[in-house]
């Protein structure tokens, strides 16, 4: 996606200036604020914006987890890409993050190249979820045939159980994203599946060992989560 626009929370300006900087030699546009009651006026005024890069610890009447969590409560930008930054580095909070809306989450202090990386990664997902009637995901020997639940490795169909498939599916379909447990629960959780934390594990490993040679495109990220590697 070119010329995306951006906005930007973040309470320490020099962060903020070398964030906003970084993102307009993209070639995107900025909007770049230093608390998040400041980036609910800019919201309520109707401003368009494709994603957000949030500072967790902000001033003002809430932080930017409670500020994600509203935003995914929001109609016109529940499925907005969000990327925080925190200095938050325990796992609970990277899990706390992500369970709160992120879609990616990076620790302070981080390298703008791979901030800008990041930012490509989340765009291209919203750029690959407005392609009209995609049915077809196709990564090296892998394809998944969306609406025929059927999946393939160099061309042989492997079969997979419904909650295996949905899985496969909610990874696929966000390359790079990183999901929790819980996401994975509240994502396939349906009238006749019924899954925990611990049985998402067992889930995974069944998956991976059917897949085979396609095995790796399931990344672990330990003591968070699961994501589906980017090629990118």
């Amino acid at each position: 996606m070119k010329n995306a626009h951006i906005l930007v929370i973040e309470d320490e300006q020099d962060i903020r200036d070398l964030i906003s900087f970084q993102m307009k030699s993209e070639g995107h546009q900025v909007t770049a604020v230093d608390s998040a009651d400041k980036a609910v006026s800019i919201l309520e005024r109707g401003d368009k914006i494709d994603l957000f890069i949030i500072d967790w610890m902000l001033p003002g009447s809430m932080n930017g987890l409670e500020f994600t969590k509203r935003l995914r409560a929001h109609k016109s930008f529940k499925d907005s890409p969000v990327i925080m930054i925190t200095a938050l580095t325990q796992p609970d909070n990277i899990v706390s993050g992500l369970d709160a809306g992120a879609d990616d989450y990076m620790t302070k202090p981080f390298d703008l190249a791979v901030l800008q990386a990041r930012v490509r990664v989340q765009l291209r997902g919203v750029d690959q979820a407005k392609l009209p009637g995609e049915d077809r995901l196709t990564f090296g020997n892998l394809t998944i045939e969306v609406a025929k639940c059927r999946v393939l490795v160099e061309k042989e169909e492997i079969q997979l159980t419904s909650t295996e498939f949905k899985i496969l599916l909610l990874l696929a379909q966000k390359p790079g994203h990183v999901f929790t447990r819980d996401q994975f629960i509240s994502n396939i959780q349906g009238d006749n599946v019924f899954v925990t934390g611990r049985t998402i594990d067992t889930h995974i490993a069944g998956l991976r060992k059917k897949l085979g040679d396609a095995a790796n495109v399931i990344e672990t990220i330990r003591g968070i989560g699961y994501r589906f590697r980017d090629e990118g």
